[in-house]
Protein backbone atom coordinates (compact mmCIF):
# COMPACT_ATOMS: atom_id res chain seq x y z
CA UNK A 1 0.00 0.00 0.00
CA UNK A 2 0.84 3.33 -0.95
CA UNK A 3 1.97 5.93 1.56
CA UNK A 4 -0.25 9.35 2.13
CA UNK A 5 1.13 12.80 2.61
CA UNK A 6 -1.10 15.78 3.27
CA UNK A 7 0.04 19.34 2.61
CA UNK A 8 -2.17 21.50 5.01
CA UNK A 9 -1.59 25.42 6.23
CA UNK A 10 -4.75 27.70 6.81
CA UNK A 11 -2.80 30.92 5.37
CA UNK A 12 -3.32 31.27 1.86
CA UNK A 13 -0.25 31.90 -0.47
CA UNK A 14 1.78 29.20 1.63
CA UNK A 15 3.14 27.69 -0.72
CA UNK A 16 1.35 24.45 -0.62
CA UNK A 17 0.90 23.88 -4.23
CA UNK A 18 4.22 24.66 -5.07
CA UNK A 19 5.52 22.32 -2.74
CA UNK A 20 3.17 19.04 -3.98
CA UNK A 21 4.57 19.34 -7.64
CA UNK A 22 7.76 20.05 -6.76
CA UNK A 23 7.68 17.30 -4.43
CA UNK A 24 6.02 14.55 -7.09
CA UNK A 25 8.36 15.04 -9.69
CA UNK A 26 11.19 14.25 -7.38
CA UNK A 27 9.79 11.34 -6.25
CA UNK A 28 8.82 10.30 -9.54
CA UNK A 29 12.50 11.02 -11.06
CA UNK A 30 13.53 8.61 -8.08
CA UNK A 31 11.20 5.98 -9.46
CA UNK A 32 8.41 6.14 -7.51
CA UNK A 33 4.89 6.18 -8.45
CA UNK A 34 3.01 9.83 -7.73
CA UNK A 35 -0.72 9.92 -7.36
CA UNK A 36 -1.80 13.95 -6.99
CA UNK A 37 -5.00 14.64 -5.12
CA UNK A 38 -6.32 18.07 -5.19
CA UNK A 39 -9.15 19.26 -2.93
CA UNK A 40 -8.74 22.45 -2.94
CA UNK A 41 -11.67 24.47 -5.19
CA UNK A 42 -9.32 26.51 -6.51
CA UNK A 43 -8.18 23.54 -8.11
CA UNK A 44 -4.56 24.39 -8.98
CA UNK A 45 -2.78 21.78 -8.63
CA UNK A 46 -4.97 20.50 -11.57
CA UNK A 47 -4.39 23.32 -13.93
CA UNK A 48 -0.54 22.32 -12.91
CA UNK A 49 -1.37 18.60 -14.10
CA UNK A 50 -3.22 20.07 -17.10
CA UNK A 51 -0.53 22.46 -18.32
CA UNK A 52 1.93 19.02 -18.05
CA UNK A 53 0.02 16.61 -19.90
CA UNK A 54 -0.37 19.05 -22.82
CA UNK A 55 3.57 19.38 -22.89
CA UNK A 56 4.59 15.81 -22.44
CA UNK A 57 3.73 12.40 -21.35
CA UNK A 58 3.04 11.44 -17.53
CA UNK A 59 4.22 8.27 -16.80
CA UNK A 60 4.41 7.96 -13.23
CA UNK A 61 1.91 10.54 -12.24
CA UNK A 62 -1.82 10.78 -12.45
CA UNK A 63 -4.00 13.17 -10.94
CA UNK A 64 -7.39 13.07 -8.91
CA UNK A 65 -10.11 15.01 -7.76
CA UNK A 66 -11.95 15.17 -4.33
CA UNK A 67 -14.66 17.25 -2.28
CA UNK A 68 -13.26 17.40 2.11
CA UNK A 69 -15.26 14.00 2.32
CA UNK A 70 -14.34 12.05 -0.64
CA UNK A 71 -11.13 12.53 -0.11
CA UNK A 72 -11.20 9.67 2.42
CA UNK A 73 -12.68 7.13 -1.08
CA UNK A 74 -9.99 8.16 -3.18
CA UNK A 75 -6.95 7.83 -0.72
CA UNK A 76 -8.21 4.27 -0.27
CA UNK A 77 -7.87 3.89 -3.97
CA UNK A 78 -4.80 5.55 -4.85
CA UNK A 79 -2.83 4.09 -2.65
CA UNK A 80 -3.12 0.45 -4.26
CA UNK A 81 -2.20 2.04 -7.65
CA UNK A 82 0.55 4.11 -6.63
CA UNK A 83 3.54 4.27 -3.81
CA UNK A 84 2.85 8.07 -2.50
CA UNK A 85 -0.44 10.43 -2.70
CA UNK A 86 0.15 13.87 -2.44
CA UNK A 87 -2.91 15.71 -1.02
CA UNK A 88 -3.34 19.43 -1.82
CA UNK A 89 -5.80 21.16 0.44
CA UNK A 90 -7.94 24.73 0.94
CA UNK A 91 -6.27 27.20 2.88
CA UNK A 92 -7.97 26.99 5.68
CA UNK A 93 -8.59 24.74 8.99
CA UNK A 94 -12.09 23.29 9.78
CA UNK A 95 -14.09 20.18 10.35
CA UNK A 96 -13.44 19.88 5.92
CA UNK A 97 -9.98 18.93 6.36
CA UNK A 98 -10.11 16.34 8.87
CA UNK A 99 -10.77 13.80 6.25
CA UNK A 100 -7.50 14.55 4.37
CA UNK A 101 -5.32 14.96 7.71
CA UNK A 102 -6.68 11.30 9.20
CA UNK A 103 -5.62 9.48 5.87
CA UNK A 104 -2.12 10.97 6.03
CA UNK A 105 0.64 8.95 7.20
CA UNK A 106 2.70 12.29 7.02
CA UNK A 107 1.32 15.95 7.45
CA UNK A 108 3.69 18.70 5.15
CA UNK A 109 2.99 22.57 6.76
CA UNK A 110 4.37 24.51 4.49
CA UNK A 111 5.19 28.35 6.57
CA UNK A 112 6.70 31.06 4.52
CA UNK A 113 9.51 32.68 6.34
CA UNK A 114 7.26 35.13 8.22
CA UNK A 115 5.99 35.21 12.23
CA UNK A 116 2.62 35.55 10.62
CA UNK A 117 2.54 32.76 8.67
CA UNK A 118 4.25 30.85 11.63
CA UNK A 119 1.10 31.92 13.92
CA UNK A 120 -1.48 30.07 11.13
CA UNK A 121 -0.21 26.81 12.04
CA UNK A 122 -1.20 26.16 15.31
CA UNK A 123 -4.92 25.11 13.97
CA UNK A 124 -3.41 22.52 11.90
CA UNK A 125 -1.29 21.01 14.48
CA UNK A 126 -4.10 20.92 16.77
CA UNK A 127 -5.83 19.06 13.96
CA UNK A 128 -3.36 16.43 13.58
CA UNK A 129 -2.62 15.77 17.11
CA UNK A 130 -6.13 14.93 17.73
CA UNK A 131 -6.22 12.54 14.43
CA UNK A 132 -2.84 11.18 16.11
CA UNK A 133 -1.03 12.35 12.97
CA UNK A 134 2.47 13.10 12.67
CA UNK A 135 3.47 16.69 11.16
CA UNK A 136 6.35 18.10 10.06
CA UNK A 137 6.93 22.24 9.58
CA UNK A 138 8.48 23.00 6.14
CA UNK A 139 10.52 26.13 5.60
CA UNK A 140 9.05 27.79 2.28
CA UNK A 141 10.61 31.05 0.64
CA UNK A 142 13.20 31.97 2.86
CA UNK A 143 16.51 34.08 2.32
CA UNK A 144 19.05 32.56 3.44
CA UNK A 145 21.61 34.58 6.28
CA UNK A 146 18.80 37.00 7.08
CA UNK A 147 17.44 37.55 10.92
CA UNK A 148 13.97 37.05 10.16
CA UNK A 149 14.30 33.39 8.40
CA UNK A 150 16.34 32.37 11.81
CA UNK A 151 14.11 33.82 13.88
CA UNK A 152 11.23 32.19 11.77
CA UNK A 153 13.23 28.80 12.23
CA UNK A 154 13.88 29.11 15.97
CA UNK A 155 10.44 29.41 16.40
CA UNK A 156 8.97 26.74 14.50
CA UNK A 157 11.18 24.63 16.14
CA UNK A 158 9.76 25.13 19.64
CA UNK A 159 6.30 23.95 17.97
CA UNK A 160 4.97 20.32 18.95
CA UNK A 161 6.03 19.62 15.19
CA UNK A 162 8.67 18.30 13.86
CA UNK A 163 10.50 20.78 11.30
CA UNK A 164 12.28 19.95 8.35
CA UNK A 165 15.98 20.33 7.65
CA UNK A 166 15.44 21.26 3.95
CA UNK A 167 14.12 24.77 2.83
CA UNK A 168 13.14 26.17 -0.05
CA UNK A 169 14.70 29.14 -1.35
CA UNK A 170 12.66 32.06 -2.09
CA UNK A 171 13.34 31.71 -5.92
CA UNK A 172 11.70 32.84 -8.89
CA UNK A 173 12.27 29.42 -10.43
CA UNK A 174 8.98 27.84 -8.27
CA UNK A 175 6.87 30.19 -9.60
CA UNK A 176 8.12 30.30 -13.42
CA UNK A 177 7.87 26.50 -13.57
CA UNK A 178 4.85 26.40 -12.31
CA UNK A 179 2.67 28.01 -14.77
CA UNK A 180 4.83 25.47 -17.51
CA UNK A 181 3.46 22.35 -16.06
CA UNK A 182 7.65 21.45 -14.61
CA UNK A 183 8.94 21.13 -11.46
CA UNK A 184 12.44 22.91 -10.89
CA UNK A 185 14.45 20.17 -10.80
CA UNK A 186 13.58 19.87 -15.06
CA UNK A 187 14.84 22.81 -15.40
CA UNK A 188 18.25 22.28 -15.44
CA UNK A 189 20.73 22.32 -12.40
CA UNK A 190 20.01 24.68 -9.75
CA UNK A 191 20.14 25.82 -6.07
CA UNK A 192 16.17 25.56 -6.37
CA UNK A 193 16.29 21.99 -7.47
CA UNK A 194 19.38 20.89 -5.47
CA UNK A 195 16.75 22.23 -2.19
CA UNK A 196 13.78 20.12 -3.39
CA UNK A 197 15.91 17.19 -3.62
CA UNK A 198 17.49 17.80 -0.30
CA UNK A 199 13.52 17.74 1.22
CA UNK A 200 11.97 14.86 -0.84
CA UNK A 201 15.04 12.96 0.41
CA UNK A 202 14.32 13.74 3.97
CA UNK A 203 10.76 13.44 3.69
CA UNK A 204 11.30 9.95 2.10
CA UNK A 205 12.93 9.00 5.32
CA UNK A 206 10.59 9.91 7.26
CA UNK A 207 7.83 7.81 5.38
CA UNK A 208 10.00 4.82 5.73
CA UNK A 209 10.35 5.17 9.33
CA UNK A 210 6.74 3.61 9.76
CA UNK A 211 7.54 1.46 6.95
CA UNK A 212 8.89 0.75 3.47
CA UNK A 213 8.10 2.51 0.66
CA UNK A 214 7.13 -0.22 -2.18
CA UNK A 215 9.09 0.95 -5.36
CA UNK A 216 7.08 1.12 -8.68
CA UNK A 217 8.17 -0.90 -11.84
CA UNK A 218 7.17 2.10 -13.63
CA UNK A 219 9.76 4.88 -14.11
CA UNK A 220 10.09 8.62 -15.39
Amino acid sequence: MGKVITIAQQKGGSGKTTLAVNLAVAFVRMGHSVALLDTDPQGSLGRWFLARRARMAVPGMEMSTASAWGVTYECEKLRRTTDIVIVDTPPKVDADLRPALREADLILIPVAASHIDLWAVEGVIDLAARERKRTTIVLNRTKAGTRLAEEVAQAAAGLDAGLAGARLGHRVAFAETMGTGLGVQEAGRSAAGSEVQALADEVLALLQADGPLTISTQKA
